[in-house]
């Protein structure tokens, strides 16, 4: 029988995106074997309801279960915002997401408690960033401008990440960020990472970006090495992707979010 620390560490997202979390996984967690879900057939989250996006989430979770894996990372910032309590109430496993790490590590780089913070319209609306971020910092320490940016994800999706358009883009969602003293801006979906260097750019070097996938790898790190669940070193990991639609698609789009190519997909039926 596998014992625990060689089990996989299991990844869902609503599509593509949550493949820059695993790429940082990969980076900084070479030993580690993983599961990554893509719900593309349903995806976007960012502009259903809480309820739904709970229900998808929960189903996407049991299907990693059943495979053995030891700890649960949300990859989407969505799912994050509005499923973590009920996963971590369903699964006798660790779950993490990523906006606890997220906007701890936009914490730690303010310089003045002045946070931006940007994502889908699902991940805005819930307030989820502002909440953690306004609680961590206790009464009057932070003020947050939050924004959805929702061109950014067809952006990256179609590799549209320098240039004219991405620019005008990211200047129509920032130009008050910048104006308004933000010091520090949280990349609050899974996609922006991709269009790191325009934000950059249009926001300029004041103003620190927050990589929530990088963020969250290292809390991931920490979890596993105080369980004693750190895969060892010297093994061979495996790691297999799932998607619930248009495998071919992930495979090719997916290869520029995570940074190497996607040998295959299996495309799994989690219809209710």
């Amino acid at each position: 029988m596998r014992s625990a620390s060689h089990s996989p560490i299991g990844v869902f997202d609503s599509g593509v995106g949550g493949l820059t979390v695993l790429k940082s996984l990969l980076s900084h967690l070479p030993h580690e074997s993983t599961l990554y879900l893509g719900d593309t057939a349903r995806v976007p989250y960012g502009t259903k309801s809480g309820e739904v996006v709970t229900r998808y989430s929960l189903k996407n979770a049991s299907f990693l279960m059943e495979r053995g894996i030891k700890l649960l990372v949300v990859a989407c910032n969505t799912a994050s915002a509005v499923a973590l309590p009920a996963l971590a109430a369903a699964l006798p496993i660790p779950v993490l997401g990523v906006i606890a790490p997220g906007a701890a590590a936009a914490l730690r780089q303010s310089r003045g408690g002045q946070v931006g913070v940007i994502g889908t319209p699902g991940t805005i609306r819930s307030g989820a960033y502002q909440r953690e971020l306004e609680a961590a910092a206790g009464p009057g320490g932070v003020r947050v401008k939050a924004r959805a940016c929702p061109l950014f994800v067809p952006l990256a999706e179609e590799g549209w990440l320098a240039g004219d358009v991405p620019r005008l883009v990211a200047r129509e969602y920032l130009a008050d960020f910048v104006q308004e003293g933000v010091d520090t801006l949280v990349l609050g979906c899974t996609h922006y990472p991709l269009l790191k260097d325009i934000i950059a750019e249009v926001v300029g070097p004041g103003v620190a970006l927050v990589d929530s996938a990088e963020a969250t790898v290292h809390v991931v790190a920490r979890l596993l090495a105080e369980r004693g669940l750190l895969a060892p070193a010297g093994g061979t990991p495996t790691h297999h992707a799932f998607v619930t639609d248009v495998p071919e698609r992930f495979v090719e789009v997916g290869a520029r979010f995570l940074g190497r190519p996607i040998a295959s997909a299996e495309q799994v039926d989690l219809s209710f």
